[in-house]
């Protein structure tokens, strides 16, 4: 079936372009290419190569194509070969497939592909045609009667037809493994296009000459010493480029290129007309010598990058993509290609602390498969860290003092007939007190995120290790769950205390995962010793469950808390209206935000201390809503809890 739609896509694209006698079309840009046979495609165009052909792309027949419907001298769409009836794939398939990609959309691209395999650059020299075509070995006779015996005039004629549809932009050679070692070949090459260029009425400099280097295969191929000559053409013809085939595969032979060396050396000679078409190439990015990888890297890689003016380097390799995009931070940098396929990109300033971020290739968004994952935006996303200087060392692992651990941990939960996953944090005192017993605290992550986020993206484990070894905070058992909001919010009423998203983990919480801790862990298990926190989403359960379940918990706060639509009089029974019994009950209520955010957290906070409720506030200076606003609120948020006022 896939084959039968194959062929039908053929058939279809092998109807004339429309318009063929039209008046010349100064958005219709027409190449003329010429050489042997790596020009004319000695590689089996592959599935890849028979899709997504752009219809702005389009070639002219320079031989009659029975197979396909084809005839000399008419337009077509660029569905390969571009040649003749039995080639295969060149370097002009994906030199016009980038210049569409890249070009504004009203214009359209034209390719004419003139070449023979073998022929040496005399059977394109009008003077020595004829007895250059007498010579010939019999196998490249019954081409040339293709091309009725002068290849030179069937470009020329084809050439002459294409001006009336459009603008002739520039010519493409891949010859000269032929004349390997011809020291007369540049003059020989110069002649050619000097004669095509005049009997065409053309302008060297509006029409430049793009040669390409042949086959290299790491230092291998048959014909490399004729690159130097190839060079070296420049120095004969002032408007011609070389177009580099280093990195470029080819086949066994070591002579052609293969599907993938054709597509490389393509879009190669595309990017260089583009750059001569006027669409410059952004300036190269330069990677500083103080950008230092990452610490978020996966090891053994180079990038992603971070400089001393807080910009990101990203890296990949992917040759056949058309565009390529670093994003992060809601922001969108295209990134530049290089010879070989490997594209580079760099952020402006990014403010410190962690960010998500992507790779955006072909309009695909991917994880940069050079950084490590942390789940966030409802996917598994890259990540990066910007550092701080030692302000940040309050979340980093210290040097000589005791460090708790993180355990992974499945619990069946009866209540919704399923076994979850949470992560569990353990003070450095719980292995070695092995008696004493521990208060709570749940810390809940924020919507699009999962149980490893407050240890993977929030350093939770360091913040509290150094607040318990400064004395600062009590030490204390810290668990993290799913929430039931890793996937999207899709609507519902999600006001305070009419929670649809998440609300699945509310008797979770309480039935199966409160008791499971109690029975696995040394905790103190009650009210007083028992905490709940969470940042955005996972502020909004904390308001739910702890305001309307006030016998289990004494303590509580909201990161940048996702509390909407919250009425003092009616949400939660009135019980902010009851402000002795609610300050009588919850020891410490915390709130914080960032400075750059706006989620209602201080016009909230002002609300509460109206009513009388005791409430304290923090503000992180010039972050958003972001976990370096997290992290800090923690650690403002653990010092407080479970440090109980003397009677």
């Amino acid at each position: 079936m896939k084959h039968l739609r194959t062929l039908a896509l053929a058939a279809l694209l092998a109807t004339p372009f429309v318009g063929t006698h039209a008046a010349a079309d100064p958005n219709f840009y027409i190449f003329l290419c010429f050489g042997q046979s790596n020009m004319e495609g000695a590689a089996r165009p592959e599935q890849q190569d028979l899709e997504n052909v752009d219809p702005r792309f389009l070639m002219m027949a320079a031989v009659d194509d029975a197979s396909r419907g084809r005839k000399m001298g008419e337009w077509y769409p660029a569905l390969p070969p571009l040649c003749r009836q039995h080639n295969g794939l060149t370097p002009a398939d994906y030199f016009g497939r980038t210049l569409v990609a890249t070009l504004p959309q009203e214009i359209r691209v034209g390719v004419i592909n003139v070449a023979v395999g073998g022929i040496h650059i005399e059977g394109f020299m009008p003077d020595s045609i004829a007895a250059y075509t007498a010579k010939a070995p019999g196998w490249m006779k019954n081409i040339l009667k293709e091309y009725d015996n002068d290849p030179y005039t069937r470009l020329l004629t084809l050439a002459r037809r294409a001006q009336e549809s459009g603008i002739i932009k520039g010519v493409l050679l891949h010859q000269g493994e032929s004349n390997t070692g011809d020291p007369k070949w540049a003059l020989k090459v110069q002649q050619v296009y000097d004669r095509l260029l005049g009997d065409l009425q053309l302008k060297p400099e509006e029409v430049p000459l793009l040669a390409g280097e042949v086959v290299q295969a790491d230092g291998k191929g048959v014909c490399l010493a004729m690159n130097r000559q190839i060079d070296a053409l420049p120095e004969t013809i002032h408007t011609a480029h070389v177009i580099s085939s280093t990195g470029c595969t080819s086949g066994a032979d070591n002579l052609h290129f293969d599907a993938a060396g054709y597509r490389e050396l393509g879009r190669r000679y595309g990017q260089r007309m583009l750059e001569l078409l006027g669409y410059e190439s952004a300036p190269a990015i330069v990677i500083p010598d103080d950008a230092v990888t990452a610490e978020t890297t996966i090891p053994g890689n180079e990038f992603p990058k971070v400089d001393s003016q807080r910009r990101v380097y990203a890296r990949i390799a992917a040759p056949q993509a058309k565009k390529v995009e670093l994003d992060i931070c809601g922001k969108q940098y295209l990134m530049q290609r290089d010879a070989a396929g490997v594209w580079t990109g760099v952020s402006d300033p990014l403010p410190v602390g962690f960010h998500y971020y992507f790779l955006k290739v072909d309009g695909v968004s991917v994880v940069d498969p050079a950084t490590d994952t942390f789940f966030g935006c409802h996917r598994q996303a890259g990540g990066i860290e910007v550092p701080e200087g030692p302000e940040g060392n309050y979340y980093r692992p210290q040097q000589g003092i005791a460090h708790g651990q993180v355990r992974s941990i499945y619990y069946y939960a009866a209540s919704t007939s399923e076994w979850r996953h949470a992560m569990v944090y353990t003070p450095a005192l719980y292995e070695t007190k092995s008696k004493q017993r521990f208060p709570v605290l749940y810390l809940q992550h924020g919507m699009g995120e999962d149980e490893t986020g407050w240890s993977h993206q929030g350093r939770m484990q360091h913040i509290m290790d150094n607040l318990i070894a400064s004395g600062e905070a009590v030490p204390m058992i810290v668990v993290m769950e799913s929430g039931d909001v890793k996937a999207p919010f899709r609507g519902g009423d999600n006001r305070a205390g009419r929670s649809e998203y998440g609300g699945t983990f509310y008797k979770v919480m309480l039935q199966d995962l409160i008791p499971y801790i109690d029975n696995n862990f040394r905790t103190l298990a009650d009210r007083e010793h028992r905490a709940m926190a969470g940042l955005s989403w996972g502020g909004h359960q904390t308001f739910d469950l702890v305001i309307n379940h006030p016998d289990t918990f004494a303590w509580m706060g909201a990161f940048s808390g996702a509390i909407f639509g919250l009425d003092l009089d009616k949400t939660y029974n009135g019980a902010f209206r009851r402000a002795d019994e609610f300050n009588s009950r919850i020891h410490y209520l915390f709130l914080s935000c960032g400075s750059e955010e706006n989620f209602g957290t201080e016009a909230l906070t002002k609300n509460l201390r109206e009513a009388g409720i005791n409430v304290d506030f923090y503000t992180s200076p010039g972050t958003h809503h972001e976990w370096l606003t997290w992290r800090r609120s923690l650690r403002h948020f653990v010092p407080h809890l479970f440090k109980f006022k003397k009677k």
